[in-house]
């Protein structure tokens, strides 16, 4: 493929919500423009951006993937983005890569969350705002219902472009409302330009929209529409192109991808309505943390933004950049801003879903991959030493399901930690971390089929067996009165024998851990025997009297003991501590401690009482309710104990049908109510 100038560049994220057809409408790009020699489909598993075996055997994307195409003289970067919720960190990075979103609706289901939330992504960039209504000569399809949908969700921002004409049911002949011209399709997808079919009132409806979308474009604009005078063939054009570029207008084509009706209609407008790789700067920051413009030009040093990464344990690692300003090859010396350290690029490629070839260069606006960048990671700039500046990186969602990952084979702990951590290179919205305390390796995705997938791809690309559960709640123990006790060690055993004697005084305080003090007087223990007592009694905490949990909030006063001057040692001592601790703790009233979370639920108005009274069945306490910067929804705050958030992810997804979100963070420790601590402590015995 022959290299592009930004200007005549175009980086397209395709997003939308799962089953809508984003894959397929990359595909009939991609057809059309020859870039691939046959239609693919994803039940059959050979399309050419869904090459993951994951994605195959599930048939829907799972990670970003890149193909281009050439169209008239414009080289299209399709970015093609999961719908499916578990995988929203993808949407983020393609958005990155982006600028413009290509929002897929279904001519069946129209706008629904996913579209909603592409939109929303798209907005939170600032980049333009494409619609397709994909599947119209689906017997079901409801074009008009759906158009009507869009603009009653998105606002009069909504402008047509392509609608369909639609006869015995069958969506055959499409009409341009710009050229005003219709074109009828054939089986094999060949378009006849054919008379003007009468739309009826229909036909004014949809230019009263278009005017209205162009009013929406300047304030000269929306005084002549509120005037009632007419809008010039060429106002209208000028107005809705700068309206795409500037975010005001969202057009709306439609076709269907499994004939590639209407396609080449979508690709002639995508060349002269979407934003070009060299319309707008990107705002990078110094060495001084001062804003810094970095144009699109590729005369100017390189910069580019790593938006991706894939990590295969046979290919190799691969990282996908998206080239801001200059050059990125092997002979142009770039750094990485996060490590300082100089990067060494052997080779750049152009890759269309798995294939690849061999580029001169990634050139500003452009997209490509490097193969093996072992200290890179995604979202890391590189730069030119000359002109140090870091870019904007990718905002991922919060992760907050957690399971606990073990191997199906004792040993193979570390292989499986191993794979999480080769994962995470190519998903960095997983988290990972292995808990000391419950001795768990603990993962965190953004939901079940999120880390579903993670296992299968440890099998199946680490050849490691793992299995998920719900991960342990690292509870403590503390007591609720002082007592006073002897320990007591004394053993004969020929020789030297052992003797240690120490009182202690076990109270409540409010010490994260063990607060150690002494106060024996007349020498009865010797100095040179503290350290060894407190020693004991720290390894002795680490296992509290009711369900084995750390014990915290204790402090232990030594006042009184006794020694031998031959038998005694710090042995001695270590073990007359530990057993004061043990004939001590049961009377000093144990108590057990749960840790509580603090819960921000960001959901829609609607669902606020739901999530309220969630909150309440699961002994959480609701502390605040704040309207969140999205309109339309609300923030509920609360404090939960963390034992009971273990499905909370699932419960926020089907209660606000993946319109809500949550974060979750530990506060402290409280008294665990009776009948719950029962439970726990029985469950340890068993375990035990």
């Amino acid at each position: 493929m022959k290299q592009y100038n930004a200007k005549n560049i175009l980086n397209i994220a395709l997003a939308g919500h799962s089953g809508c057809g984003k894959t397929s409408v990359a595909e009939s790009m991609l057809y059309l423009a020859k870039a691939s020699d046959r239609l693919g489909k994803v039940a059959d598993g050979n399309t050419v951006l869904d090459y993951d075996a994951e994605e195959i055997k599930r048939q829907a994307s799972l990670m970003t993937a890149v193909a281009p195409i050439e169209w008239k003289n414009t080289k299209i970067n399709l970015i093609d983005t999961p719908g499916l919720f578990d995988f929203e960190g993808g949407v983020a990075e393609g958005m990155r890569a982006a600028d413009s979103a290509l929002i897929v609706v279904s001519g069946k289901d129209g706008v629904d969350v996913g579209t909603e939330k592409a939109v929303k992504a798209a907005k939170k960039r600032d980049i333009a705002k494409i619609f397709f209504v994909n599947g119209v000569c689906d017997e079901n399809a409801r074009f008009y219902r759906v158009f009507e949908d869009l603009k009653s969700t998105f606002g009069p921002s909504v402008c047509p472009v392509v609608v369909p004409y639609i006869e015995n049911g069958k969506a055959e002949v499409y009409v341009n409302l710009f050229e005003y011209r219709a074109y009828k399709y054939d089986k094999k997808g060949v378009a006849t330009p054919t008379d003007m079919p009468d739309l009826g009132d229909r036909l004014e409806g949809l230019r009263e929209a278009i005017k209205e979308a162009v009013a929406e474009t300047s304030e000269e604009m929306l005084d002549k529409f509120l005037e009632g005078e007419e809008f010039t063939p060429e106002e209208i054009a000028v107005g809705v192109s700068q309206g795409v570029k500037d975010g005001s207008i969202c057009p709306v084509f439609c076709g269907d991808a499994h004939n590639t009706f209407a396609f080449d209609m979508f690709l002639n407008s995508l060349i002269w309505l979407a934003p070009k790789a060299d319309s707008r700067d990107e705002i990078a920051v110094d060495i001084n943390g001062d804003p810094v413009e970095i144009a699109p030009s590729i005369d100017g040093a390189a910069a580019g933004i790593v938006f991706k990464t894939v990590s295969d344990p046979f290919v190799g690692k691969l990282s996908y950049i998206k080239a801001v300003s200059g050059k990125i090859s092997s002979d142009v010396p770039v750094i990485n801003m996060r490590t300082g350290e100089p990067v060494r690029i052997t080779k750049v490629l152009t890759v269309r879903g798995k294939k690849q070839e061999d580029a001169q260069y990634i050139g500003a606006g452009d997209i490509g991959a490097i193969p093996k960048l072992n200290d890179v990671k995604t979202g890391d700039t590189l730069c030119s030493p000359l002109r140090k500046v870091t870019l904007e990186g990718i905002d991922y969602p919060v992760s907050s399901y957690a399971m606990a990952i073990k191997p199906k084979t004792k040993g193979d702990e570390d292989k499986v930690a191993q794979a999480v951590k080769k994962i995470m290179e190519e998903d960095p919205s997983i988290k990972y971390f292995h808990n000391h305390e419950t001795h768990e390796m603990v993962i965190y995705g953004l939901g079940e089929q999120h880390l579903d997938v993670v296992v299968s791809k440890i099998k199946s690309k680490y050849n490691v067996d793992a299995v998920l559960k719900t991960p342990k709640v690292a509870y403590r123990e503390t007591i609720r009165k002082s007592v006073k006790v002897q320990g007591r060690h004394k053993k004969q055993s020929g020789g030297h024998g052992q003797f240690g004697d120490v009182w202690i005084e076990f109270s409540p305080s409010d010490s994260d851990s063990l607060e150690f003090t002494e106060s024996v007087v007349g020498g009865a223990v010797p100095k040179g025997f503290f350290p060894a007592v407190e020693k004991g009694l720290r390894e002795a905490i680490l296992k509290g009297p009711l369900a084995g949990y750390p014990m915290v909030g204790i402090k232990a006063n030594l006042y009184d003991g006794s020694y031998h001057p031959v038998d005694s040692s710090e042995m001695s001592f270590k073990m007359a501590a530990t057993i004061a601790y043990k004939n001590g703790m049961p009377n000093a009233q144990p108590t057990l401690l749960e840790p509580i979370g603090a819960l921000k639920a960001t959901v829609p108005d609607d669902n606020m009482g739901d999530v309220m009274g969630e909150v309440n069945k699961r002994r959480g306490r609701v502390t605040g309710m704040n309207p969140a910067e999205e309109s339309g929804m609300q923030v509920v705050e609360a404090e939960v104990p963390v034992a009971e958030m273990d499905d909370f992810a699932t419960f926020i997804r089907q209660c606000t049908q993946g319109r809500g979100s949550y974060t979750f963070e530990f506060v402290r420790y409280e008294d665990t109510p009776a009948n719950v601590a029962q439970k726990v402590i029985a469950a340890a015995q068993e375990e035990e």
